[in-house]
């Protein structure tokens, strides 16, 4: 197994075609659009966080969902128009529940893993992605949601994280700009921040200068296995072509779940809805005014980054709407009053909105590995932690085809 193709140039694409170029494998790259991470991965919240590694497959979620459901501008909403899709895969996210800790546990394991590969890769290749190295404050504004963030402080620990709590004084030294009433937070010193989209973008590029063939502009219509290998069949501008491949590591966010039907497997990936805001900060009290340690905002679910000077990303929600990306005002308001009433001197008038798709599991946790068909992987299904997994998902996805390549025999499987 040698000429690989990898589908999708998001960051768990791009990622992933790093590490097999790493390996030494003929990779090529598809993607539908006209560059990488064009999608999910343009404007993320940029946490590379291990802090926020918590899986959401508790009751507590159920019920905050349907105490929302009536609020346009929760920050968990769901559309109860019937969908087959959707009521299994929340029936599923409740059979998971018992594996909650368990979940919780291993994606702490690799959100830490994957730190050293992201920095690493940038510094080998030599790209700037707006990394910011001061770690990430979690807040809280009452005793309540302060007593719950240390039960789940005891599950990042056993994963092996270091977060500890400070008191409202100590997070105003951290960060001078957070204003208003606080109880208390925690911190993460070796969490980071960065441009999801500037790392991807850059990581493609160095892919390419290494021998990786990128087509982008191209969809993906079939996959059909073969023995040995799969087909890959498409269509870009200029019409439709195909190719034999030895294998292919299915990377497509929320399209891989009908990727994966035609080879086979049961993918069941659910897009969830997320929004940003990316505060263009013209001005010198704008600059001055918002914070430069990312913030996370559990009550409200809200994520913040500083991406240079000129630039504050605000993310968060999640919207259980089906395969919708329109952006609704209703959604990214609660965004901007949040900026607005915690750092009132950040001028908003130049907020560009955003809403990207996120690829969930039922149990929260991304299918890495081998397929039931010889010579089909997955690298996907990371949901709202694809910055901050990817790297580690990527090597071990690398690592399974290797393994296959070698010894011909089915991988692991992380799901």
């Amino acid at each position: 197994m040698k000429k690989i193709a990898v589908i999708g140039a998001g960051i768990t694409g791009i990622t992933t075609a790093y590490a097999l170029i790493n390996r030494g494998f003929e990779v090529t790259v598809f993607d539908k659009n006209r560059y990488a991470a064009m999608e999910t991965s343009f404007a993320n919240g940029g946490q590379l966080s291990a802090s926020n590694a918590e899986v959401w497959t508790q009751w507590s979620t159920i019920l905050k969902g349907i105490k929302w459901m009536t609020q346009r501008g929760a920050p968990l909403l769901v559309n109860p128009k019937p969908s087959w899709h959707k009521y299994s895969w929340m029936a599923e996210f409740m059979s998971n529940i018992p594996n909650y800790r368990k979940n919780t546990i291993e994606t702490v394991r690799l959100a830490i893993m994957a730190r050293e590969h992201f920095i690493s890769h940038a510094a080998t290749e030599g790209f700037d992605f707006a990394l910011e190295k001061r770690g990430i404050l979690h807040v809280y504004d009452c005793k309540p949601d302060f007593d719950g963030a240390a039960k789940v402080n005891a599950l990042l620990k056993e994963g092996g994280l270091e977060r500890h709590a400070v008191t409202p004084e100590e997070m105003k030294t951290l960060e001078p700009a957070l204003q208003g009433d606080l109880y208390g937070g925690y911190y993460t010193e070796t969490d980071f921040t960065g441009d999801i989209h500037a790392y991807a973008k850059g990581l493609a590029e160095a892919c390419e200068k290494r021998g990786a063939a990128f087509h982008y502009g191209c969809g993906v219509d079939t996959l059909t296995a073969r023995n040995p290998g799969v087909d890959v069949g498409w269509h870009d501008k200029d019409g439709k072509g195909s190719d034999h491949f030895d294998g292919i590591v299915i990377c497509a966010g929320v399209q891989s779940r009908d990727l994966a039907a035609q080879v086979g497997d049961r993918v069941n990936i659910y897009p969830v809805k997320g929004y940003s805001i990316t505060v263009q900060m013209d001005d010198d009290d704008s600059r001055a005014a918002a914070p430069w340690v990312s913030l996370l905002d559990d009550k409200a679910k809200i994520v913040t980054s500083r991406l240079g000077p000129d630039r504050f990303r605000v993310a968060g929600t999640a919207e259980f709407n089906g395969y919708n990306k329109d952006i609704r005002n209703d959604r990214i308001e609660p965004l901007v009053k949040w900026v607005e009433n915690l750092f009132p001197d950040v001028s908003t008038e130049h907020a560009v909105p955003w809403a990207g798709l996120r690829p969930m599991m039922p149990n929260m946790m991304p299918r890495v590995g081998a397929g039931k068909t010889p010579g089909v992987f997955y690298n996907t299904g990371h949901g709202h932690l694809g910055f901050t997994l990817s790297a580690a998902t990527a090597e071990l996805a690398a690592d399974a085809v290797l393994q296959n390549s070698q010894s011909n025999s089915v991988g692991a499987d992380l799901s």
